[in-house]
């Protein structure tokens, strides 16, 4: 062969090569055929199996050394889980967006009616930055911040309640068993008001409130109520594994704390924000 032939030959036989093998990192999710499987029932049995097993919801497709090249054997594909289950891992964490829809009158109160915009983030938030204070070993009596998936009722019905759905493997409802007392931050920045006016997240104008207050556990005559708010915005979370000893709590409000517009800031009466209504 003419040597420049030659780098010519050589692309060929890569692209050949890169038809037979897809290189990838070490670890990679499992994403069914479908983006989001129909209802499935996961079954106590199932659920909790895909949360363990490493070939359920997580699997090795190489070895890191075959990848990087330190091992001179031919890397073996893993065979590939069964369509079941590549579905159900699929569909244990995500559920259709068209189940959850936002209310046509969705849109921002003004700024000067600061008990209803504080009730409009509220009800318009599906998730939240909670502050505990830790009783993690390194951090311990220091801020300690998470995300949770929150609610204070079905789109059509807010009351200002903040409800919750957790589970006691959580570090920060660890540290609610020691202190009750937290922080739950929203930003209007969720939404896409922000996106649409080219305002930062950080920009006064772009509103965020801070509800502080006593985290407790519903009781059994508010549960019908706080899994209705929960599993009608957070669908997927009826069918999380009870193996994982779910439960329901809320917030009880002792401070509303809310920034909507240049010039400081408003400390919010209780009274006036639950009389409030969002829509």
């Amino acid at each position: 062969m003419r040597p420049r032939y030659f780098p010519l030959a050589a692309f060929a036989n890569i692209l050949y090569l890169c038809q037979t093998y897809t290189l990838r990192s070490s670890v990679s999710w499992v994403v069914s055929s479908n983006d989001v499987v129909e209802d499935t029932d996961l079954s106590e049995e199932v659920a909790p199996a895909l949360l363990v097993d490493g070939a359920g919801l997580w699997k090795q497709a190489y070895p890191s050394s075959n990848v990087l090249g330190d091992s001179a054997e031919t890397p073996e594909l893993v065979k590939p889980e069964s369509d079941n289950v590549a579905q159900l891992s699929s569909r244990l964490f995500s559920y259709r967006l068209e189940k959850v829809k936002k209310s046509a009158n969705s849109s921002p109160p003004p700024h000067q009616e600061s008990a209803r915009t504080a009730r409009y983030i509220a009800h318009y938030s599906d998730w939240g930055h909670l502050a505990t204070t830790s009783t993690q070993d390194k951090i311990k009596g220091l801020p300690f911040g998470n995300i949770f998936s929150v609610s204070d009722g079905p789109l059509d019905n807010s009351t200002g309640v903040i409800y919750f759905y957790v589970t006691p493997m959580d570090n920060s409802v660890a540290d609610l068993k020691s202190n009750p007392y937290a922080s739950l931050t929203f930003s209007e920045a969720e939404g896409e008001f922000c996106r649409q006016m080219l305002y930062d997240p950080e920009d006064p104008r772009c509103a965020r409130l801070t509800l502080t207050g006593k985290m407790v556990e519903v009781t059994p005559e508010e549960l019908t109520f706080a899994k209705e708010a929960m599993f009608s915005r957070h669908p997927v979370m009826a069918k999380w594994p009870v193996g994982h000893k779910w439960f329901f709590m809320k917030m009880d409000l002792i401070q509303v704390w809310l920034q909507d517009w240049v010039g400081g800031t408003s400390l919010i009466p209780l009274e006036d924000y639950f009389k409030a209504t969002p829509f």
